[in-house]
Order: structure tokens, then C-alpha cells, then sequence
């Protein structure tokens, strides 16, 4: 009885370190959101002296902000189609067919994550730019491309191998075709978890920032390429402050699309496949 009444413990190490991962994350973005929507904030003033929304209102005006958001928009979309249209079938081929080299070729994907990411890119610029690809569109469609396959690849071939396979044996012994079965049977239960993985494509292809920036640039400019531009040139901190604010705007979007996959069972089974 007494041990029934006993207060529980306090995990005080797992409280602090909680607290402070908190702080070291939620921190920086509380600083650059209230820089986004300050007029006037001079040193030693621990708050900002004015508050509003003029450098929205310069940075908004701005075309070549405008003409960053819509080029980031379309390569993520052009790049996440493309990503889908390639992967999703050699995901399927790689979780329910054997064939030789399957394993070698299916960890492959994991190399282009396994070295640091710039020295790659750079080898790749040397390629791309005998091909004439320096400074074009599909050129940053292209080294974009190369880093959704880890989610691409990886994510809906767990998908397809946590399918229950008697659904679909159970189909087909009733007369339903292949294409029935996949579109009836494999599709509903591996859909959510592919559909984070289209997510999850299309928001880190937003916001990639190096390959963008070394094979697009000066042409190309994406939306965070211009903001370390805003960073580096500008005397005003609150143009990028703002341009960051902007940034936060399609990761928003996605964790409320992401909420309802995320919290669905499809998408455990589909990392535990």
C-alpha cells in the first residue's frame, strides 16, 4: 500500500536536458521571428524599441523575392514528381523481387549521404559542367533529384514490404487482377507512409540550400540561396529575419499535412517493415 502511495520520481537529468534541447531550438527561432516583425531594436535594449511590419512590407515589394519563392516552388514540385515517377517503382521492385545485386545496389543509395555532401557536389559541378548544365534549371533538378532517393527509395520499400501479403493472396484467389490488387490492396495500405515520403521530398528539396546554390547560381536563385544572400550583403538583419519567417511557411504546412500519416499506424509499420 505504501509503495502504491509513493510519489514518483523526478527524472531530473531527463527535465534538464529536455529543458535545454528546448531552449537551444526554440530559442534562435523566437529571436529571428521577433527580428522579422521589429522596426527598431538598438543595443542594450533587451526588447525591441518598435515593433511592425515595415521590412515586410520593403521585402515583399522586392521582384527578386517573388522570383525566388516561385523558382523554389517549381523545382520542388518538378523535383519531387520526377523523384516519385523514378523511385516508386524501383521501390516496389526492390521490396518484392529478387534479383542479382539487389542488396549492393539498394545500400548504394545510402552513398551519396554517407561522404561529406559538398565534396560530392563539387565532383558532380565538374560533370555538369562539361555537359552545360552550370546555371540551368535542370541542372539543379538534377542534383536535387539525387538527394530524395534516401527518402524515396528507402521509406516505400519499408511501405511495401509491411503490405499484408494475405490481402493480396486473398484477392487474387478470387479472380482480381495484378493492377486490382495493387490499386484495391497494396496502395490504400502503403499510401500513407508514401505519402510522408513525397513530403518529406518535397520540403527537404525546398530548402536545399548547397547544390542550388553551386550549380544554379547566379541564374537560379532559390528562395533560401537569396536569403544568405540577404544575410551576407545587407546591413539589415531583418530582411533575412523575414525571408527565414518565409522559409518557415511550407514546413508549417507540412507537419499539418504530415500529422494525421505520422500518427497513423501505416506509417510505423511502414519504418518497421
Amino acid at each position: 500500500m505504501a509503495a502504491t502511495l509513493a510519489r514518483p520520481k523526478w527524472d531530473w537529468t531527463g527535465i534538464v536536458f529536455a529543458v535545454v534541447l528546448t531552449l537551444v531550438i526554440v530559442f534562435p527561432l523566437i529571436v529571428v521571428g521577433t527580428w522579422a516583425f521589429t522596426n527598431v531594436w538598438r543595443y542594450p535594449s533587451v526588447i525591441p524599441q518598435e515593433f511592425g511590419l515595415k521590412f515586410w512590407n520593403q521585402t515583399l515589394a522586392r521582384a527578386d523575392v517573388w522570383s525566388s519563392i516561385t523558382t523554389s516552388l517549381t523545382l520542388a514540385a518538378t523535383v519531387t514528381f520526377l523523384s516519385a515517377l523514378i523511385c516508386l517503382p524501383a521501390a516496389y521492385a526492390f521490396a518484392r523481387l529478387d534479383f542479382p545485386g539487389r542488396n549492393l545496389l539498394f545500400f548504394s543509395f545510402l552513398a551519396g549521404h554517407a561522404f561529406p555532401k559538398f565534396g560530392l557536389l563539387v565532383a558532380i559541378a565538374g560533370i555538369f559542367l562539361q555537359l552545360n548544365l552550370i546555371g540551368t534549371f535542370w541542372g539543379v533538378v538534377l542534383i536535387q533529384l539525387v538527394g530524395t532517393l534516401l527518402f524515396m527509395i528507402w521509406i516505400p520499400v519499408a511501405a511495401f514490404q509491411a503490405v499484408d501479403r494475405r490481402m493480396e493472396e486473398a484477392a487474387r484467389d478470387v479472380g482480381a487482377s495484378p493492377f486490382r490488387v495493387f490499386w484495391s490492396i497494396t496502395l490504400p495500405q502503403a499510401g500513407p507512409t508514401i505519402a510522408a515520403a513525397i513530403l518529406l521530398s518535397f520540403v527537404g528539396t525546398f530548402y536545399e540550400t548547397e547544390g542550388a546554390w553551386l550549380i544554379g547560381a547566379p541564374q537560379v536563385r532559390t528562395l533560401p540561396v537569396l536569403m544568405i544572400s540577404f544575410i551576407n550583403n545587407q546591413p539589415v538583419i531583418q530582411y533575412g529575419a523575414v525571408l527565414s519567417v518565409l522559409l518557415w511557411v511550407p514546413s508549417f504546412i507540412a507537419l499539418l499535412f504530415a500529422r494525421r500519416v505520422v500518427n497513423s499506424g501505416s506509417f510505423a509499420r511502414g519504418f518497421g517493415g
